[in-house]
């Protein structure tokens, strides 16, 4: 098992079993070690569920804090079972950095916080002939605030209706192509069998924010600068999976409040206020499932609707759902 504890810190490494001792294990796995009928209950424990998630992804969720795996058959043969999947070390910060404002463009204000980044390590048993398995990062929203304010006159707001609602939990944050991953390059390894001996694979991921907001009312054919107030608060579950389980978990979140003086000369209007550096990642010490929406589309990026909320009249919707 793999002993996480609850991280505030930069980063966050497992204490594992090490994986040496789990490959000598495996070399023994030749006779089914596992009673039939309780794996049979198992696997109706499991599809019960999570019925709402599509036949080829049965995940067992644990979330950073000790591995899980996935039983692949019944059949008495070595196979990958959850104990199995060594998960040796897991890491999650936020750069040490304040967000940066540029102030180059007369249309418009950008900004780049500092990045998320998590890694891990992780051991695979030798995957059996005709098996295929991915090991990587899914990642989703679960919270959203972003708003602009532009003085007396108004406010732009990019939201997640569902979420806001409280209609689902989670919204993927998938690159839109590698569903349900978060991306395809350094996020996702994966193994086709037969391999004969164990797989030592590392995955990892980045993610911050670098949007552009416009200087004058969005809705309005001026250029006149009015934008006076950026506030963004977002909240992320990322989850480190071997398909088909969930072995990590971890929690983000980032905040950005920029305050503008429309006044000023370009380049010298907006100012970071608040806090200068980010919350550190959480590494869960506890079992977390993915909600369904965090698996397929859409992703935040084509869920999001940016909203014109004047203070007096109606909402307008500025850009609507993809």
């Amino acid at each position: 098992m793999t002993q996480l504890t609850r991280v505030s810190g930069k980063s966050a490494e497992a204490n594992t079993t090490s994986p040496v001792d789990v490959a000598n294990q495996w070399q023994h796995m030749g006779e089914c070690p596992w009673d039939l009928a309780g794996i049979r209950e198992g696997l109706m424990c499991i599809l019960v569920r999570y019925h709402l998630l599509p036949p080829s992804l049965v995940l067992l969720t644990l979330l950073l804090v000790s591995t899980m795996g996935c039983i692949q058959s019944i059949a008495c043969k070595p196979r990958i079972r959850r104990d199995n999947i060594v998960v040796y070390e897991v890491s999650a910060s936020i750069d040490q950095c304040p967000t940066v404002i540029e102030e180059n463009s007369p249309i418009v204000l950008r900004y780049k916080t500092p990045y998320f980044r998590a890694s891990a390590g992780i051991v695979m048993p030798p995957v059996p002939r005709n098996e295929t398995w991915v090991v990587g990062w899914i990642q989703a929203c679960t919270q959203m605030e972003f708003y602009n304010t532009y003085g007396d006159i108004g406010m732009s707001s990019w939201e997640l209706p569902e979420l806001r609602e409280g209609r689902v939990k989670a919204i993927s944050d998938s690159d839109g192509v590698s569903y349900p991953w978060y991306g395809n390059t350094t996020e996702t390894v994966t193994l086709t069998g037969p391999t004969s001996k164990p797989s030592r694979l590392t995955v990892s991921m980045n993610d911050n924010f670098y949007p552009s907001v416009t200087w004058a009312v969005p809705i309005s054919n001026s250029n006149t600068p009015m934008l006076s107030c950026i506030t963004r608060d977002q909240s992320f579950i990322t989850w480190l999976v071997a398909i088909n389980s969930v072995t990590k978990t971890v929690r983000w979140r980032m905040r950005v409040d920029i305050a503008v003086d429309p006044d000023m000369p370009l380049g010298s209007r907006a100012s970071l206020v608040g806090r200068p550096h980010q919350e550190q990642p959480h590494i869960l010490n506890y079992q977390e499932p993915i909600p369904p929406n965090a698996l397929g589309r859409p992703n935040a990026n084509d869920a999001q609707v940016l909203m014109w909320r004047p203070r007096r009249g109606a909402p307008l919707v500025v850009i609507p759902p993809k």
